[in-house]
């Protein structure tokens, strides 16, 4: 029997997360059945070592895969219960991570995208972010490699050296900017966070440094509304972040209290109404932001990373969309159809964008790579 428990509550951030348990587990884990449905610590090997490259589920579309490096989170924000419920930062030892992406690889991956609460927080016996990607580097193949979620105040810069070396390394940087006051910053105990510092044009810098020595990044980022405290003026100077920093892709989440975070008892808590009208004007504002950075590619000829068929279409993935969160490209099928091209899905193949409908991509396969 399939018993589900809580493994992650709702930061704000990120929606509920559920975790299927079996017998064995839970009586691994010591847990009674009346916790089932309760938030829990669960030690952080146990999701770090789960399966060999070759054994392991692969739960996302064909051709991708997850790669976890790391379990917890140390940074301590006051609206977060990820350290509650998964503890402490642990890390994966660097040379696991590489033979799971080998045996990936060696099972038809072609893209691997590394997760974790905080990327630029790794850090294994002295080896950071940095020698993870150049040990991945060492790995012979055509592939594609994608960070997910790096915290602003961690970002190792060094990271760029290989990105321009290394073209598997993708452009795509997933960095939780949260909000652009540095009062409401200081509130949620962000690293670093001083209500007498410019935060936001510090990261408008770090957007323009990436932007400059990887001119094809894209950039995605998260904003949090209706922090405790959170003013019309603290809102006007995110909207006025959100203009400057242009990002390609923007996700708007509400602030939500966690019991037995430092944020449960903050106030004054922002009316639910006011904040789901904040939400909503950075959302809309949102809308011409992506449409006019998507415009970019059309007439650029990119690699595309074929997903799935929807009739009559065929869905896949660009570099500049990670999975489930960002947009896709619709590819205009050839009259003898992929399949007479000898093409299947995890396959990547060139194409030429002709067209942006909405916030997707329209594609002309033109032809297989070798």
């Amino acid at each position: 029997m399939i018993n589900k428990i809580n493994r992650e509550q709702g930061t704000g951030i990120m929606s509920n997360e559920q975790l299927e348990l079996g017998t064995r587990d839970r009586e691994k884990l010591g847990i009674r059945n009346e916790e089932l449905g309760k938030p829990i610590l669960i030690p952080n090997s146990y999701f770090l070592i789960k399966h060999t490259p070759a054994s392991r589920p692969l739960l996302s579309l064909p051709g991708s895969a997850y790669v976890k490096i790391s379990e917890g989170c140390g940074n301590n924000c006051s609206n977060c219960a990820i350290p509650l419920i998964r503890g402490p930062l642990h890390c994966r030892p660097l040379n696991d991570i590489v033979v799971e992406c080998k045996g990936l690889l060696g099972r038809g991956i072609k893209e691997l995208c590394l997760i974790g609460q905080d990327l630029g927080s790794y850090c294994y016996c002295g080896k950071g972010l940095p020698q993870l990607l150049e040990a991945i580097a060492s790995l012979e193949g055509d592939f594609w490699v994608r960070l997910l979620y790096i915290h602003p105040e961690k970002f190792p810069l060094s990271i760029l050296d290989i990105m321009e070396k290394d073209k598997r390394f993708l452009p795509y940087f997933d960095i939780p900017f949260q909000h652009a006051s540095a009062r409401i910053l200081a509130a949620m105990n962000r690293c670093h966070a001083d209500v007498n510092f410019d935060h936001a044009n510090k990261y408008l810098e770090l957007a323009g440094v990436i932007r400059k020595r990887l001119p094809a990044a894209i950039i995605r980022t998260t904003f949090l509304l209706g922090f405790p405290g959170e003013t019309q003026e603290d809102f006007k100077l995110l909207l006025d972040f959100q203009d400057k920093l242009k990002a390609d892709w923007l996700g708007c989440f509400l602030f939500s209290r966690e019991d037995g975070t430092a944020a449960y008892k903050l106030k004054p808590q922002v009316p639910k109404k006011i904040a789901v009208e904040r939400q909503r004007e950075i959302e809309k504002k949102q809308i011409a932001i992506t449409e006019k950075n998507m415009d970019r590619f059309i007439g650029q000829k990119l690699d595309v990373l074929l997903e799935e068929q929807i009739e009559p279409f065929w869905l896949g993935r660009l570099y500049c969309h990670a999975p489930e969160v960002d947009g896709a490209a619709v590819i205009k099928m050839p009259e003898s159809g992929l399949e007479q091209l000898g093409l299947k899905a995890g396959d990547i193949v060139p194409c030429k964008i002709i067209a942006r409908r909405g916030f997707d991509l329209e594609v002309e396969i033109e032809g297989k790579n070798n």
